[in-house]
């Protein structure tokens, strides 16, 4: 009860920036952890009430801290999960709000019997799926940090993945991109050796050309088991055209917690 306590205290005071040990979170005591993957690229990483350079610091309700949700940071130390979750992994640009936190205070909020959720932030802003393929860096650093995510215990859940606003400014990359997505779960899974791994892939709301509409074809063809398509189309975006406004990433995230509870629910409940 005193390290609950304290980790309140802390997230009271404001201090959920900083690091905490946070590995003595006993699988007994706390119940169990549940891992999520969150990679691709602007959207995921999280571009809502970002404003030219600057975030506007608004954290709505659904997205507040706790202390039974955690990141793993850059430092690949786990510490209570905190707004903007990728702030120190898309570091070269501004990060805001994105789906993460309401997804995990959703998940949480389903059944009095979760436990921890942790959260691994990958996404990366501005990048093509083809930066993603086996072998490539953002590639080999999200099975790194998957990796590192299980040693303090838990399983990893899902990957929560929305991408491909990048693939829209060439027919040839939207043509490819439903093979270049089935090859990328593929080796995913058999890297992380989880060949039931669950997709949450989100359909995209925008785009950076003329062919949106072929990759979210392409994104609805998954043709894969354990990969549930969540549709962004009808949420708000920013003024840019392109970036999902803070309230659409909050409802975005919600989304993908109901896909998931809707289809993968049993698998929180089994035994770690």
């Amino acid at each position: 009860m005193l390290l609950l306590l304290s980790l309140m205290l802390l997230s009271i005071s404001g201090v959920v920036n900083s690091e905490l040990s946070l590995d003595s979170f006993s699988s007994h005591r706390y119940g169990s952890k549940h891992i999520f993957l969150l990679a691709g690229q602007s959207n995921m990483a999280g571009r809502g009430g970002v404003n030219g350079n600057k975030w506007n610091g608004f954290i709505p309700p659904q997205c507040q801290s706790t202390p039974w949700i955690h990141r793993l940071n850059a430092g690949l130390r786990w510490e209570v999960a905190h707004e903007p979750l990728h702030v120190d992994i898309d570091e070269n640009k501004t990060c805001g709000i994105g789906p993460g936190m309401s997804f995990a205070n959703a998940i949480r909020a389903s059944s009095s019997k979760i436990g921890v959720v942790r959260l691994v932030p990958c996404a990366i802003g501005g990048t093509k799926l083809s930066e993603w393929l086996r072998g490539t860096q953002h590639y080999n650093e999200l099975v790194n940090r998957a990796r590192v995510s299980l040693r303090g215990g838990g399983v990893i859940q899902a990957l929560l993945w929305y991408q491909g606003e990048s693939d829209t400014t060439s027919r040839m990359e939207a043509d490819s991109y439903k093979g270049k997505m089935e090859k990328f779960i593929t080796d995913l899974r058999s890297d992380l050796r989880l060949p039931s791994l669950p997709i949450i892939q989100v359909g995209l709301a925008s785009g950076e050309g003329p062919f949106v509409d072929k990759v979210r074809e392409a994104q609805r063809r998954i043709n894969l088991q354990n990969v549930a398509y969540v549709d962004a189309k009808c949420l708000p975006v920013e003024r840019d055209h392109l970036h999902l406004t803070t309230q659409s990433q909050v409802r975005l995230g919600q989304m993908m917690a109901n896909a998931f509870l809707k289809r993968f629910k049993k698998q929180l409940y089994t035994k770690q």
